[in-house]
């Protein structure tokens, strides 16, 4: 059986051992003042994901094997990514917004040999483990038929130190956002469990330590509130999950639970920052030490009104489930280079033209980096070759370009980019100009069919509410509005009014969703 000595300083059975006492997470209630339903300690968490992994381990899992976890945010989820962190498994998180189609694939994709569920998720579990034929079936919140009780599973097992702790990993899938998603599989160490932090990078500049209270609002089945939570766990600090984002309710926490660290998406700092001043005001945000943002781009009035509301602990980073490659910047830097993504913090940065060769300071390409964790896309050498540079460099896909002080500008998604007669149109620019008008709430720009030049410029709008009305007058005012800012031909041709948008929880726009509803019955150049 192995002692504390030989585990790696980034295990939760450390801390446990420092302070058995100490709080590793806690679950919010879900309304402001409603305080927390669910807490637990690092020796619970060191306990019960031991327990998990003799559990697994009796039921024929080991080092190298696959589990699968559909579940909301609770703290069960933290328990079964840790089981998987200590015995070498992988871990893969499904989204609780797939249908069972889409749910089925990834665990059939993954190879899972076990799934643990939400009850509340429990007909779509069920259906799910069935159809990839996964025997070995846990259930959290309540019973799901045919799936093993979570504390039954538990409470037959030790929670001892386990006799090998080999480094796991979680294997994430690409949100399929244009097409399906592809696991992001990155090797084991082969070293004891807790010798990495994967945030390790981060900590000079966030402070993350044990003393950080990190704030996770946004679904756990994505990588950065699961790797920052998990990242949070490694060093000792405490993860406050909420179970979904309401914005009142994220400044309350912030005062309750005096946090230190939260991280938005870029349509979550919006939704703060429409609260009226009064109310935003009214909640103590003074132990907050940085509000990190990432995931999607950040429009730059959107920004600039947080920096001004909260001060100059706006940072943020661009990276992708595939960890090649990481930028960061802070706000001071932000306002000198305003619209950067930063300077590398982990791995180097180049930019190449169509031909692969490197280009210099303001010239836009795709962005590769060098350096960073290696990876390859699950059963699809030919995807993971296809984001490979001969120079060994890796790409998300992303174009950019580094300005003369070796900042990175994001611009587009060569997979999103529109191409209309020819010329290469940018959403991304369109649709920031579109968002500073003041009836728009949220807008996705795309390309739609056009018999003449392949693709038209198209805008698909959300309004503030009692802000306009929609309909030809005022599609024609936003057209103007875009003509003042942008040439003639990268504006919208037309203009949609929507409800609402096919956004996923991160804040991503889900392109696929939105293409469908113009492409359908038409060639599209995203699969």
């Amino acid at each position: 059986m192995a002692g504390i000595a030989d585990l790696g300083p980034h295990h939760p059975a450390v801390w446990a051992d420092r302070g058995p006492e100490r709080v590793a997470a806690v679950l919010h209630a879900g309304i402001p003042g409603g305080g927390t339903v669910a807490t637990i300690t690092y020796a619970e968490l060191a306990e019960r994901s031991a327990q998990l992994v003799r559990a697994l381990h009796r039921r024929g899992l080991g080092a190298g094997d696959h589990l699968a976890i559909m579940c909301t945010n609770r703290i069960e989820m933290l328990v079964t990514c840790w089981a998987a962190l200590r015995s070498g498994m992988y871990c893969t998180p499904i989204s609780t917004w797939l249908t069972a189609h889409e749910c089925t694939y990834i665990a059939t994709d993954s190879g899972a040999k076990a799934l643990v569920a939400a009850a509340e998720l429990g007909d779509v579990a069920r259906d799910v483990a069935d159809r990839a034929g996964i025997t070995v079936r846990v259930a959290v919140g309540g019973a799901i038929a045919g799936f093993e009780p979570w504390y039954g599973v538990l409470a037959a097992e030790s929670g001892d130190l386990l006799d090998d702790e080999p480094e796991g990993s979680v294997m994430f899938y690409s949100s399929g956002t244009t097409g399906r998603p592809k696991g992001v599989r990155k090797p084991l160490s082969g070293r004891v469990a807790g010798s990495s932090n994967p945030l390790a990078a981060f900590v000079p500049l966030t402070g993350l330590g044990e003393d950080t209270v990190y704030l996770s609002p946004a679904p756990l089945y994505h990588a950065a509130p699961l790797g920052w939570s998990l990242g949070t766990l490694r060093m000792g600090g405490t993860v406050v999950l909420l179970p979904g984002f309401e914005p009142e309710l994220v400044l309350a926490t912030i005062a309750e639970q005096q946090v230190t660290l939260a991280q938005f998406v870029p349509t979550m700092l919006t939704r703060l920052l429409r609260l009226d001043r009064a109310t935003r005001d009214k909640y103590d945000r003074s132990s907050l030490r940085v509000v990190l943002h990432a995931a999607a781009p950040c429009p730059r009035h959107v920004k600039a009104a947080a920096i001004e509301w909260l001060g100059p602990i706006v940072h943020e980073y661009y990276s992708g489930t595939e960890g090649s490659g990481i930028t960061y910047i802070t706000s001071e830097d932000w306002l000198d280079h305003p619209g950067s993504v930063g300077r590398p913090l982990v791995g180097d940065l180049h930019i190449t033209d169509e031909s692969g060769t490197a280009v210099g300071p303001g010239t836009e390409g795709t962005i590769w980096f060098g350096g960073g964790e290696r990876y390859e896309y699950h059963g699809d050498p030919g995807a993971t070759a296809a984001r490979r540079h001969s120079n060994g460099w890796t790409t998300l896909d992303d174009v950019g370009y580094v300005d003369a002080d070796g900042y990175l500008y994001l611009t587009d998604r060569r997979a999103h980019m529109i191409v209309s007669g020819g010329v290469n149109i940018s959403p991304r620019e369109i649709e920031d100009v579109l968002s500073t008008h003041p009836a728009v709430d949220d807008v996705a720009v795309l390309g739609v069919p056009h018999e003449e030049h392949g693709e038209a410029v198209k805008a698909v709008v959300t309004l503030v509410a009692g802000n306009a009305t929609a309909g030809p007058d005022l599609a024609d005012e936003l057209i103007a509005h875009c003509r003042g800012a942008l040439a003639g031909y990268k504006c919208p041709r037309s203009i949609d009014f929507v409800d609402e948008l096919p956004r996923l929880p991160t804040g991503k726009l889900a392109t696929r969703l939105l293409r469908d509803r113009y492409w359908h019955g038409h060639e599209t150049r995203i699969v």
